[in-house]
Order: structure tokens, then C-alpha cells, then sequence
């Protein structure tokens, strides 16, 4: 049966229910206003018609008049048609009996005195008799009231079991179905395919029950034959990482070990079996290395770790884990965001790399140093060939020289610069701290470069209040990264400019800053210009560097405890900028 049927019948039947219920109540209730009805008719009446014929021959004297007579009469005769009880018929005899002698004018005074008490007597008589009428029927009457009050109970007490049994049961013939639906449902979101539900009948639930099986009939079928495929990907995918050179370590979201590969164990000196399924939260407070790797701030320098009977070193990569979000899949956007599901950690062995990088600058040190003697005794030999006392030389002679003094000015600064970078790299910085006035290190830098200035007609401007509170730095590496800073405004600026030089303390900082008008830096430039041998491209008008200058002065500042960037925008010319803490 259909459940529209079902619910049809259970609603027919509750119809019915009330039905009965009330027509029971209607009948008895009709039977309680007829008896009452009886009581009041009959016997009312007649107390009515006794009590007005009393009430004549109480108010007139005998003999009676004309008047009292018919009145008595009228009274007399409906209470002859109104007689329902027993031994009523014969005090209305007596009665009219005595109320002819009354009546008789033959009859004298005394005879009808005697005949008025007999009236009287049969008044009462009647009276009496209506009365315990009254009380016998109101008796029989309370009786069944009450029977019918018992009968109306019992039938709304049938009535209440019965709509309670149906509102306890029938939702219950909805409620349950749909309560097993949702439990299936539960258990095949846990991935349990092989729930299944059994109804009997023929309704909808019934053919719901058995699209639901065959459903996940089909997805257990799919769950089994992508279970071994699953699996199989599983293993390669673990293979691949067991494989790899570098140590590989995965964690999920609750920070729980997902895979560790062999190389992570040995660098770690920890038991790959034992690790799979740990908290790594703990495993890091009993291991060092672990500790750093997990650290937040731990991928920008490489790690030194002894591995291989050797110093080697390695890259820290970390890698956050992301899959899609079906934890609400009615929003497309949350699925193609996704959710963190973990993080991997690479170490990378550059133990190679950072050797050939040592090589490297080693190799540019000893270059530069040797390069250096010879370049200076070359300077030397062009400022004594340029002296009169050697001897004239011819325009075109001096303007050779000139141009030769300009190369090896440029050669001996590169050289410079590559000594510096080696210093920087190999960790052999030399700095000569001592507490410094901002302002003097910037006039400092300033006269440096004033006659390069002075030859493009560019005017130098400082902004500097006195009094600026003292820096702890190195002043001649200071001013050599200022130095740096206008030797590139003044380069490219235009002839007849301005460049402006600003110290002002900020937020317990001293700010350096050199402000040019050039035509700027694009913003694809900016973020690689500390880097080394980088070069912004050029139209040609202006000579570039080596690219180590801005590097240089990166590292410089940095190991002072300063910060260092650059703020430009095309046609506004360019700003760069460092800061450097105050002295407590």
C-alpha cells in the first residue's frame, strides 16, 4: 500500500473516531433534555393550575362570585386534562365534588364552609402527589444523567486511548523509515558500502529502500576495484620517496608523521618504524635537528649538519600539503581553494654546490688580491706620466691617459668589491663597531662624492636635524654603502638636478635614505636589485657596474642589525633606502 493511502486511512479513522465519539455525546445529551423536559411540563403545570385555583378561593369569599367561578372552572378543567399521576384522577374528582357543593346555591353556609376545606385537602392532595413526582422522576432523571455521564466518559476514554495509541505509532510509521535512511547514509559517509536496508511491503519507502542498495551495491563494486588501484599507487608513490637523495618528511594536520623516508632517518637518527604515526610535536623536544627543521623561520639559511664522516649542508624546503575542501560542497569556490591537510619538509643535500661556491670565491679573492698590486702601480705610473716634470704630453696623449686612469678606476673598485663580497661570503667581515653621530657618517659620504657631483652641475641637499641619536655601526662600511648609494643617483641622473640625502630617527631607528629624479626602476627590477651581479637593464647612455654594489651593501647593513630596500616608481625617479637601530 501506498504511503498517500496509508496516511489516508490513518486520518479516515481518526474521522471516525470523533464521529462516534460524538454522536454518543449527542445522544445521551438528547436523552437528558427530554427528561427534563417531562418533569417541567407535566408536573408544573399542574402545580401551576392548583396554585391559581387556591389562590381564588383565597382571595374571594363565600359565596363565590361570578367571576371567581369561571376562573375556578377554566383552572379546573385543564388540570382534568393534565393528569398523569397515580391517585391525581381521584383528588380531581373529590375535588370537583366538593367545589359543586361550594358552587350550589341550595347549599347552606356551613355545609359550604365545610366543602371550601375539602377543596383545600384535595389541593394538597394534588399538590402532594405532583410533588413526589417531581422528586421521583428528578431522582430517575439524576440516574440517567449519570449513566449517560458514565457512557460519555467511557466512550471519550476509548476515544483518548485510541487517538493517543495513533499519535504515539503513526509517526513512528514515518519518523523510523526516514531515522534508518539517515543511519545508512551516516555509515556510507564513513565509507561503510556495505550497509544495506530491508523493508517489507510495497510503499515508497520499500522502493526506496532498494534504489539505496543498489546504490551502494554499485559503490562498494567501485570502492573494491579501485581499492587495489589505490593501492598500488600507494606504493610507488612511498617508493618514490624511500628513493629519493633527499630526506623527505611529512606531517598531517594534527601533526602526526604521514612518511619518512630512509635518508630523513639517517640525517635525524631515528627509526623510520617507530617514527610513521608519531606526534611530532614530541618527537621534536627529544632531537635538536628535528626541532630546527619544524622551526618556522628555519628555510632561509642552509643547515650545517655532520653527515657522511663530514660537515655537509643542506637546503630546507617546506611545502604545504592542500586538498580539496568537500566539507561543504554545495560552494564550488571552497572545493578549488581547499584546505591545508599537513606539510612536507625537504632537506636538500648542496653540500656540492656550496663547496664549488667556496671554490668560487676563494678563487675570486685570490684573483682580486693579485689583481689589486698591479692595477694600483698602474694608477701610479699614469699620475707620474701626467706630472710636467716627466715631461709634456700632446692633447691626444691626455686624453689616453684619461681614459686609461677611468679604467683602472673602474678595475680597482670591482676588485674592491669582489675582496669585500669574498670577506662576506667566506664569514671573514671585519667590523670595526663604535657609536657614531648619523649626520657626520651621511657629510661624510656627501663629500665623497661632491666633485663627481659638481662635474654634472647636481646639487647635493641633506635633510638631518642635530642632535639625532647615536647608531653603534662600522663608519667606513657605513658610508661606503651611502657612497654606493650616490655614486648610482648621480649616474643616472640628468645634469643641473637635485639628489637629496635624509637621516631622520624613526620608531628607535635611524633612516638613511638617497632620493634621486631619474627616470626610476620598473617594479620587475626592484625586488632583484640586492641581489648579486644583477643589473637593471640599459639604454647604453649610462656605464653599469659589476651588480655587486647593492649585494655588498646588503650584506653590510644586515650584519649591523639594519634593514636595507628601495622605493621607485617609472618617472619619479628612486629612493633607496636602510635603517640601523640606536643606541640604547
Amino acid at each position: 500500500m501506498k504511503i498517500k493511502n496509508k496516511l489516508r486511512l490513518g486520518f479516515g479513522f481518526l474521522f471516525v473516531v470523533i464521529l462516534f465519539f460524538g454522536g454518543v455525546s449527542l445522544y445521551y445529551m438528547n436523552e437528558i433534555s427530554i427528561r427534563s423536559k417531562v418533569i417541567l411540563k407535566d408536573n408544573y403545570e399542574t402545580l401551576s393550575f392548583t396554585s391559581k385555583m387556591r389562590s381564588i378561593i383565597d382571595e374571594d369569599s363565600l359565596p363565590l362570585s361570578a367571576k371567581a367561578q369561571e376562573m375556578f372552572n377554566h383552572q379546573l378543567a385543564l388540570e382534568e386534562k393534565n393528569i398523569t399521576e397515580a391517585g391525581e384522577g381521584k383528588a380531581v374528582a373529590a375535588l370537583k365534588v366538593a367545589y359543586a357543593r361550594i358552587i350550589d346555591p341550595a347549599t347552606d353556609l356551613a355545609t359550604k364552609q365545610k366543602a371550601l376545606r375539602e377543596v383545600r385537602w384535595q389541593l394538597k392532595i394534588i399538590d402532594d402527589v405532583n410533588m413526589n413526582a417531581i422528586v421521583r422522576k428528578n431522582a430517575v432523571a439524576q440516574r440517567s444523567i449519570e449513566k449517560s455521564a458514565m457512557y460519555v466518559i467511557f466512550a471519550a476514554s476509548i476515544c483518548f486511548l485510541i487517538l493517543f495509541s495513533f499519535i504515539v505509532n503513526f509517526p513512528g510509521f514515518v519518523a523510523n523509515p526516514l531515522r534508518e535512511f539517515a543511519d545508512a547514509i551516516r555509515e556510507i559517509s564513513r565509507k561503510n558500502y556495505k550497509q544495506r536496508l530491508e523493508f517489507k511491503g510495497s510503499d515508497e519507502f520499500s522502493e526506496l529502500a532498494d534504489s539505496f542498495n543498489v546504490m551502494t551495491a554499485e559503490l562498494n563494486k567501485w570502492e573494491n576495484s579501485n581499492l587495489a588501484k589505490l593501492q598500488s599507487e600507494k606504493l610507488r608513490i612511498e617508493t618514490i620517496i624511500e628513493q629519493m637523495q633527499d630526506a623527505i618528511i611529512g606531517v598531517n594536520e594534527k601533526q602526526e608523521v604521514i612518511f619518512f623516508n630512509k635518508v630523513a632517518g639517517q640525517l635525524l637518527n631515528l627509526d623510520q618504524q617507530q617514527v610513521i604515526g608519531a606526534n611530532a610535536m614530541e618527537l621534536r623536544k627529544k632531537n635538536d635537528l628535528l626541532n630546527r627543521i619544524l622551526q618556522e623561520d628555519s628555510v632561509s639559511k642552509p643547515m650545517k649538519i655532520y653527515a657522511d664522516q663530514k660537515e655537509s649542508y643542506f637546503q630546507l624546503e617546506r611545502r604545504e600539503i592542500r586538498i580539496p575542501n568537500y566539507d561543504d560542497g554545495a560552494e564550488h569556490a571552497l572545493v578549488e581553494i581547499g584546505k591545508a591537510a599537513g606539510e612536507v619538509y625537504i632537506l636538500k643535500n648542496i653540500t656540492k654546490f656550496k663547496e664549488l661556491d667556496e671554490a668560487k670565491t676563494n678563487f675570486i679573492a685570490t684573483v682580486s688580491h693579485e689583481l689589486k698590486t698591479p692595477i694600483s702601480s698602474i694608477k701610479m705610473s699614469l699620475k707620474l706620466m701626467d706630472d710636467e716634470r716627466v715631461g709634456p704630453m700632446n692633447p691626444e696623449q691626455k686624453e689616453l691617459v684619461q681614459h686609461i686612469k677611468e679604467d683602472c678606476g673602474r678595475l680597482l673598485k670591482i676588485t674592491t668589491e669582489l675582496l669585500d663580497l669574498a670577506q662576506v661570503e667566506t664569514g671573514n667581515l671585519q667590523m670595526n663597531v663604535v657609536k657614531s653621530d648619523p649626520r657626520k657618517i651621511a657629510i661624510y659620504a656627501m663629500d665623497a662624492v661632491r666633485f663627481q657631483a659638481e662635474q654634472k652641475s647636481i646639487e647635493l641637499e641633506l635633510i638631518s636635524r642635530n642632535n639625532l641619536p647615536h647608531i653603534s655601526v662600522d663608519i667606513e662600511k657605513t658610508a661606503w654603502v651611502l657612497v654606493n648609494f650616490l655614486s648610482n643617483a648621480l649616474r643616472y641622473s640628468a645634469e643641473k638636478s637635485k639628489i637629496i640625502v635624509q637621516v631622520i630617527e624613526n620608531n628607535d631607528a635611524i633612516e638613511f635614505s638617497v632620493r634621486d629624479f631619474g627616470k626610476g626602476i620598473e617594479e620587475q627590477y626592484q625586488k632583484r636589485l640586492f641581489e648579486k651581479y644583477f643589473q637593471v637593464p640599459t639604454d647604453g647612455n649610462n656605464k653599469s657596474g659589476s651588480g655587486l654594489g647593492l649585494a655588498i651593501s646588503k650584506d653590510f647593513i644586515e650584519a649591523e642589525n639594519g634593514t636595507i630596500w628601495v622605493e621607485s616608481a617609472i618617472g619619479e625617479g628612486s629612493r633607496f633606502c636602510f635603517s640601523l637601530p640606536v643606541v640604547s
